[in-house]
């Protein structure tokens, strides 16, 4: 446990900038019905269950150019 108080100043900026990620990722994919490669339902689980890299997946490599 005082580990984990330790670095809780190095974790919270990960974890809002995650939350932040994942809304903006999952905000998008609702939004837009067309998508680079893959499905809604394959990308919602691919930024729900990836934590990070999965939002940052979907931007880079699902996201369609509108």
């Amino acid at each position: 446990m005082e580990n984990l108080i330790t670095y809780l100043p190095l974790l919270i900026p990960v974890i809002v900038l995650e939350l932040i990620l994942m809304i903006t990722a999952l905000i998008h994919l609702l939004r837009h019905p067309n998508y680079r490669c893959g499905n809604r339902v394959i990308w919602i689980l691919v930024v729900l269950f990836l934590q990070i890299l999965g939002p940052i997946l979907y931007f880079v490599i699902g996201r369609e150019d509108s």
